[in-house]
């Protein structure tokens, strides 16, 4: 009996794993820096004194980015303001030596496949064997998270987090979203020589 209910538990925990992992996808990290700029003396940073950040979305008619500001920004300022530390960077005042701007861009993305779409036509008619018919259609919501590091107003490293997010992923899994995201941007600041 006790067997029994270990292996019942071992499974609730697995298919639990396994489901919360297939809600989002990996956050997929592309960055680039000005290979002349010497990171090697940067100790502090600060964030933009006009904005901390950008939210743009491209999803519907009735998304509101200002709303959206409002939930992600302190949730993307928090994430940040834990990770610079980790990387031996502190927060400073007007004296900074890089200044920070986050932009939260979010849109739809949609992928498609139709019946005989990796076939090749016939040759003699130049027409596929049979009408196309969509077999299989996925829509998500496509989130990518930009960090821009300027010194002396000249953009020094762009970081880009790009993940797909169910659109049934509850907010919870979202803000750990946006956390991993931070974190794998910022393990690649500043960038090592």
């Amino acid at each position: 009996m006790l067997t029994r209910r270990i292996f019942t538990l071992a499974l609730v925990a697995a298919v639990t794993l396994l489901l919360s992992d297939a809600l989002v996808a990996r956050v997929k990290v592309q960055v680039d820096f000005d290979k002349k700029f010497d990171f090697k003396p940067i100790k502090t940073w600060r964030w933009n004194p006009e904005a901390p950040g950008v939210v743009k979305v491209g999803r519907t008619k009735y998304d509101d980015p200002v709303a959206m500001k409002e939930r992600a920004e302190p949730l993307i300022l928090s994430a940040v303001d834990a990770e610079m530390p980790k990387r031996g960077l502190t927060k400073g005042a007007a004296d900074a030596q890089v200044t920070l701007t986050y932009y939260l861009l979010l849109t739809m993305n949609m992928s498609g496949q139709t019946m005989g779409q990796f076939l090749p036509g016939t040759v003699s008619w130049g027409l596929p064997p049979f009408a196309q018919v969509t077999q299989s259609l996925e829509l998500m919501n496509h989130g990518a998270l930009v960090f821009d590091f300027s010194a002396n107003g000249t953009v020094v490293w762009r970081g880009v987090a790009q993940a797909d997010v169910k659109l049934d992923a509850d907010n919870k899994r979202r803000e750990a979203l946006v956390r991993e995201a931070v974190r794998h941007l910022l393990k690649k600041f500043p960038p090592k020589p």
